[in-house]
């Protein structure tokens, strides 16, 4: 028993869970007093020395001299007391070590356990504390671990943080020891366990990456307005300017791209739009439409719609690839945004209304609802994207297709 060093073994936690000085002094102090608790009634009248830098202690219990004991947890009996040191005399205080074997093999085993609970219960504490201020930060962690929902990821100091499926960039592949950069996302306390969780689909990460790799925006020369991102496949990011000497499109693309390069590798070629903010919201909504160029704009304040008018050839570039410039756009601003086409002076064109004896109104208020008005409208658009945004099944878009194509024949 007395080999059981359970000073050590507290050390040992201390090196790996990094726990400060005072609170090893406290937790061991507060844990032995326990014990005494139970087994005399009050620990009111021990010392406890701990060394910790040689890993060990004492246990001294202190009790006054008396001829008839009444009070066996502070008093001794002079006769006793005579047996071991015959100099005490009666209201004198008698201190006598406690050995570690008087716990007795039960006892010892309960100090181990406590132990180990209250460290963990600490360690738990101070990561949840650790990683509660650093949300929004981006963390850089190996992966440990790789399963269908989720990822598993170690930090710096072996503590365990989740990548979930839902956080990851679709594209994203993962092995074990793998690095993965991320930002911390949340930080919760599940059944009394901190649960971290990361992630790489948030416009906070998108917004951490600038602040890296453009010094501008670290220093705050440059702020970012506003960032709208379809993980992996697109985003819009819009940045200004306090300085006018500084042009806040050019600082965070770089010389030849060479700042927004590292970030759309990162985001696993993840196309992004960096736009110059402006309070004007027409000219906003033309910047965020780009590469499309606008003819005309007529916005419903009321109903935070949106109507924009373009020539056929830039239709297809309002929408973007599955709709993803037109809906980033439109998070953007804020607005939904339909589209329609404009028709030229000298260019005949029909509205989709006329068609209502071939075409089910339901079909025609389903193609309206994408922006397309008149046939040509819905014959500039490829049927792959009328399908995915109209919700329409593609034998009943080539159909549709079919009888507008016959009008101009």
């Amino acid at each position: 028993m007395e080999g059981l060093n359970l000073i050590s073994t507290f050390a040992e936690f201390k090196e790996l869970k990094n726990i400060d000085r005072p609170t090893m002094m406290s937790v061991l102090e507060d844990i032995f007093r326990g014990q005494l608790m139970k087994m005399y009634g009050s620990a009111d009248n021990f010392d406890i020395i701990i060394n910790i830098d040689k890993g060990d202690f004492e246990i001294w219990r202190n009790r006054v001299v008396v001829e008839k004991v009444e009070d066996p947890t502070t008093q001794i009996a002079l006769a006793e007391v005579a047996h071991i040191d015959d100099s005490y005399e009666v209201g004198e205080e008698y201190a006598e070590e406690l050995k570690l074997s008087s716990f007795g093999r039960r006892g010892i085993l309960t100090l181990r356990q406590n132990l180990a609970g209250r460290i963990m219960d600490i360690e738990k504490a101070n990561l949840y504390n650790k990683y509660h201020e650093r949300v929004g930060d981006v963390l850089v962690g190996e992966v440990y671990q790789v399963w269908k929902k989720e990822v598993l990821v170690l930090d710096e100091d072996a503590n365990e943080l989740v990548l979930p499926k839902s956080e990851q960039i679709p594209s994203d592949f993962f092995r074990k020891g793998d690095t993965v950069r991320a930002v911390i996302a949340k930080v919760e306390m599940r059944n009394n366990t901190p649960l971290i969780t990361l992630s790489r689909t948030s416009p906070l990460f998108l917004e951490r990456l600038f602040e890296q790799e453009v010094p501008e925006i670290f220093d705050g020369l440059i702020t970012i307005k506003k960032i709208v991102r379809m993980p992996g496949e697109r985003a819009k990011v819009a940045v200004e300017s306090y300085d006018d000497r500084i042009d806040p499109v050019g600082a965070c693309v770089g010389v030849k791209g060479s700042r927004i390069h590292g970030i759309v590798r990162e985001l696993r070629n993840e196309n992004i739009d960096i736009i110059n903010w402006t309070g004007n919201p027409q000219l906003l909504i033309q910047r965020a439409l780009a590469p499309a160029k606008v003819s005309s704009i007529k916005i419903d304040e009321e109903h935070k719609r949106v109507g924009v008018y373009l020539k056929p050839s830039e239709v297809s570039l309002a929408i973007g690839k599955g709709g993803s410039n037109i809906k980033l756009a439109g998070m953007l601003i804020g607005y939904e945004i339909d589209v329609f086409r404009e028709i030229e002076e000298d260019e005949e064109d029909v509205l989709l209304d006329e068609f209502g004896d071939e075409i089910e109104n339901w079909i025609i208020e389903a193609l309206k609802q994408m922006g397309c008005d008149t046939a040509k409208s819905v014959l500039a658009v490829p049927i792959s994207e009328i399908v995915k945004r109209a919700d329409l099944e593609e034998e009943t878009v080539a159909e549709v297709i079919r009888i507008l194509k016959s009008e101009f024949e």
